[in-house]
């Protein structure tokens, strides 16, 4: 890891933080302990040596610490000082949905993120205490990436790449950009639904709590001010295109 050489605590922080893909694992384990696996799915583009190696180095530094989670099973945590990284996260979080907000480009739209954010961040206790099964079709993904299923039972949310069997309760359809504007807040589910990006068809009970499973967070609620940062720019060459 590059150190900038200087005694400064900004610098010494920023050597941990900065450090790239490090705000992103502090991110995902702000949300609880993770096993390597389950970190794995939040960085896609993360090679798995790199990611051993950057928990080692969090480690040894004080950041994460290993855990027993039961079951044989090891993971990771936040230590104290890695939650007071957690604030720092919701910034750039609110940061980013403020002034970065725009048309995704083709090497963001993240199926494999996406299905991984509905699976870890969204509330299944919202069906109450009995088993909901909820299929998900991104109508514009080819068959083997078409349809996805989520079982909301004891208190988790399981993604499954097969259908579980029993009974579907709700189905939810919409292309893969589309979903992805819904979770990140760019639309509401509401104007979703009215514009016909979103279709949901279920029993009335999954229907109506479909919005308290999604779970999205404060930060989709931040208003974007693009458009500000767009009317100050030459737009002759540049690619700052509006969300459609």
């Amino acid at each position: 890891m590059k150190s900038y050489g200087q005694f400064c605590p900004v610098a010494k922080a920023a050597e941990l933080f900065c450090e790239r893909w490090n705000a992103l694992i502090v991110r995902d384990l702000a949300a609880g302990p993770r096993r390597f696996s389950e970190l794995q799915r939040g960085v896609p583009l993360m090679s798995p040596s790199l990611l051993s190696s950057r928990l080692k180095w969090l480690v040894d530094e004080g950041i994460v610490a290993r855990q027993d989670l039961g079951e044989k099973r090891l993971g990771y945590v936040l230590t104290e000082a890695g939650q007071e990284f957690v604030p720092l996260v919701e910034a750039l979080g609110i940061w980013g949905q403020r002034w970065t907000r725009r048309e995704l480009k083709e090497h963001e739209i993240d199926i494999g993120l996406l299905v991984w954010s509905l699976e870890s961040s969204t509330n299944p206790d919202a069906f109450g205490t009995g088993r909901c099964l909820i299929r998900l079709e991104l109508t514009d993904q080819p068959k083997a990436k078409r349809l996805w299923w989520f079982l909301n039972q004891k208190g988790r949310c399981e993604l499954c790449v097969d259908d579980p069997g029993g009974e579907v309760n709700l189905y939810v359809a919409s292309t893969l950009p589309d979903a992805i504007y819904l979770v990140r807040g760019d639309i509401a589910l509401p104007e979703a639904i009215k514009s016909d990006r979103l279709e949901i068809l279920g029993d009335d009970w999954a229907t109506n709590a479909f919005a308290a499973w999604l779970n999205l967070g404060p930060v989709t609620t931040v208003q974007s001010r693009r458009h500000e940062l767009e009317a100050t720019l030459d737009a002759e060459g540049s690619d700052l295109r509006t969300l459609p």
